[in-house]
């Protein structure tokens, strides 16, 4: 059992346009109070080839001194579209939420998300520039993948057991490889259920 427990994850404003911020109701409950603070960050994959291009949107430290369930909403501005490549602004990628305590992951909820034009002519014929405000962004809000990480805490032992634990854990460069391998498809939003069951 994690000392720290994520209940829930609310996508707020979705879908939304590509400049919209992201906002995220989030639940979880302390469960043994800990002697600091746990930090909270949302990423945005701007490409799957390169994970240094990762735009790390906000990070928000919050305490966990306290035994309780709590409750607050995560609002971070959208990705900066020029470290963005411009064959990676459209199609699908991903946003992660994680949680860390003593800078060591221990949770990460990562969201598919797509991007395309209203229109699909643009999206078979992308204008150059992009027109940013006719980007719409829908988040696959439905089907989360959460994954879990061995964290001591300020304990000496686990509060996950090793069995539970292995089947959890998966890396992250399995996640961008699979973003890759549906990224430039531009799959509508329709399309995308039957497509990403084994994405992460």
């Amino acid at each position: 059992m994690s000392a720290v427990e994520v209940l829930q994850v609310d996508v707020l404003n979705n879908p939304g346009f590509f400049g919209d911020p992201f906002r995220f109701e989030i639940t979880y409950e302390v469960r043994e109070a800990l002697q600091q603070d746990i930090e909270w960050k949302v990423i945005y994959v701007s490409c799957a080839k390169d994970e240094s291009l990762d735009q790390v949107l906000d990070e928000v430290l919050l305490p966990a001194d306290t035994v309780g369930r709590f409750q607050f909403t995560l609002e971070v501005a959208a990705p900066n579209p020029n470290k963005i490549p411009d064959d990676d602004l459209l199609g699908i990628t991903a946003v992660l939420i994680t949680c860390s305590y003593r800078d060591q992951e221990f949770i990460r909820i990562g969201y598919y998300l797509n991007n395309e034009y209203e229109d699909a002519e643009m999206n078979e014929n992308p204008p150059c520039p992009p027109l940013l405000e006719r980007i719409r962004r829908h988040i696959f809000a439905e089907e989360p993948r959460v994954t879990h990480f061995l964290h001591s805490f300020d304990s000496n032992d686990s509060y996950l057991d090793e069995n539970s634990s292995h089947s959890m854990v998966h890396s992250y460069s399995n996640l961008l490889d699979s973003v890759e391998e549906t990224q430039h498809s531009k799959l509508k939003s329709s399309d995308m259920p039957s497509q990403r069951m084994n994405m992460f």
